[in-house]
């Protein structure tokens, strides 16, 4: 199942955004936020202050909650979502993205606004039952959240460094075998 270009954008921001808590935290100045909006640019309202980097901050377990419960769990965490924030529905098209939703209007403050498309998109991976596309890294000695949206379900390591670190045990663990 592959989701749509805005889902998989809003799912691939919202581990980013969760994962920057894991082992060091990498979201504690106004130029760690510039580089998550550089990775994953949202239009509308940005502050780039103190009060809206502390928020996002603490939205990071929220959305870490979300993407990790349980199914039926997480349709009540997604509701709960959609009913504290002022939902404004529209299709609209900006830069190279073709129409899409938003469901906030780009007044809002951002951290409200990636909550709410955080939630978009787990509608659509509850209702395609793909809740398996997100897990905790199969690296023993981590804990960020891993996205897969690969055809065949394999990913299980967050990044490449998990990954390595995980090839290099187990061919060291082969060669050392008898």
């Amino acid at each position: 199942m592959f989701f749509t270009d805005d889902t998989g954008e809003a799912l691939r921001a919202a581990v980013l955004l969760a994962n920057t808590a894991e082992t060091t935290d990498t979201l504690t100045t106004q130029d760690d936020v510039g580089t998550f909006l550089e990775q994953h640019p949202y239009t509308g309202r940005i502050d780039r202050d103190d009060a809206e980097l502390d928020a996002l901050r603490d939205l990071r377990s929220r959305l870490r909650t979300m993407l990790l419960a349980p199914r039926d769990e997480m349709v009540d965490r997604v509701n709960d979502a959609l009913s504290e924030v002022p939902l404004s529905p529209r299709l609209t098209r900006h830069d190279d993205v073709d129409w899409h939703l938003h469901a906030v209007a780009d007044d809002r403050p951002l951290p409200e606004r990636i909550l709410v498309e955080t939630a978009m998109a787990l509608i659509d991976v509850i209702r395609a039952d793909e809740v398996g596309r997100l897990g905790v890294c199969a690296d023993d000695d981590c804990e960020a959240i891993v996205l897969d949206l690969s055809r065949n379900h394999s990913r299980r390591y967050c990044s490449t460094t998990c990954a390595n670190r995980n090839a290099v045990a187990a061919y060291r663990a082969r060669r050392a075998a008898p």
